[in-house]
């Protein structure tokens, strides 16, 4: 199938001529607490969200506590964590029961609901109550889990962190067999929120999504500190950016500390729309707000002093000094008013117009 180049959510239009769409990964920044998960959502919709996003898992349908075990010891930014892999996933998966409420608190709250499931009874569960998926970088070398989540003939995010292109392209060619609303995520999944990030975040990615699939929904899922990689994205053509969402970034919890915080959240917001504005249409030309200058700063062919009417332009008759009213003749032309027969008396100062030549 050829991927959509427009997509929709609520009725939120998703492209390349529409706005930004900011997805608040909340994930497991609900620290397990219901009420939290509500007070979080109304803070992304505050912040500028048009979605919150959930990850729903159970740690035992995503990792091995065997596999984390035997790695020889916890990895990356797991190293901070106090529990077990496995239990801190089990600790922060939601609750199924939390659904039908976190659904009608989005509603209340008027943001899109969505999730990324990690079983295939997950997919099923969740289906009634969301109008998109997100796919985890993690899960794009499992085709048939990818081709669960695009059955349900919804929007599906799909984030590339960590990946080759091949497994990029596998991932887009299972999704594309059975849906066409696919959105294309460049990430890197380095959750320790150090500067260093910045330098393997490689946006230009992008450029390559771009060219290999032209019409797809492009966006970035971004772990970096505050929102430099955010406006660069878009620059480049993003219309999705995801990033995590809490009200602390203090707080315990293994997404917290790369997270931002509503603060922030709307700032990243706020600049983007500011970028979305400056980047344009592409068009050339003098805009609205610069007529005034283009008199102001341009300059007119003038009298360098006073000629006689019937009389033939010299070089020494002319200048070229600002302002260029809006009749004046620009010094482009200027080899095309020299010689030509002046029809009235021009004194010096004065700028010559097209009526005042023979």
């Amino acid at each position: 199938m050829t991927p959509q180049s427009e997509l929709e959510i609520n009725g939120v239009k998703i492209g390349h001529n529409h706005p930004t769409y900011f997805i608040a990964d909340i994930a497991a920044n609900h620290d397990g607490d219901l009420q939290r998960a509500k007070d979080l959502i109304f803070l992304a919709k505050e912040a500028g969200a048009e979605a919150a996003k959930f990850q729903h898992f159970k740690a035992e349908s995503i990792v091995s506590d065997h596999g984390f075990k035997n790695l020889g010891g916890q990895q990356s930014h797991q190293v901070k964590w106090k529990k077990s892999v496995f239990d801190v996933y089990q600790d922060a998966s939601v609750d199924l029961g939390w659904t039908p409420e976190l659904k009608a608190t989005c509603d209340k709250a008027g943001i899109a609901f969505f999730t990324s499931p990690y079983a295939f009874d997950l997919v099923d569960h969740i289906d009634p109550f969301v109008p998109a998926y997100k796919v985890g970088s993690g899960d794009i070398t499992w085709p048939e889990i990818i081709q669960h989540i695009c059955s349900k003939g919804k929007p599906v995010f799909l984030a590339s962190g960590a990946s080759t292109m091949d497994d990029v392209q596998r991932a887009i060619d299972a999704a594309l067999a059975v849906n066409p609303r696919i959105s294309l995520m460049q990430c890197n999944t380095n959750y320790t929120g150090s500067l260093e990030n910045f330098r393997y975040i490689q946006l230009n990615v992008l450029r390559c999504y771009r060219e290999m699939y032209p019409n797809m929904v492009l966006g970035l899922s971004d772990h970096t500190p505050g929102h430099a990689t955010v406006l660069g994205a878009v620059a480049l053509g993003a219309r999705v950016i995801e990033k995590h969402f809490t009200d602390d970034t203090g707080r315990t919890g293994p997404d917290h500390a790369f997270s931002m915080d509503s603060k922030s959240w709307r700032d990243m917001v706020d600049r983007t729309r500011e970028l979305e504005f400056a980047l344009g249409n592409g068009i050339k030309k003098i805009e609205p707000n610069e007529e005034h200058t283009a008199v102001l700063q341009r300059r007119s062919i003038r009298l360098a002093r006073d000629v006689n009417a019937g009389a033939v332009l010299e070089a020494a008759d002319l200048e070229v000094l600002r302002p260029c009213p809006s009749d004046g003749i620009p010094p482009y032309r200027l080899s095309e008013v020299i010689g030509r027969r002046l029809r009235v008396e021009k004194l010096f100062g004065q700028h010559l117009t097209t009526l005042d030549l023979e």
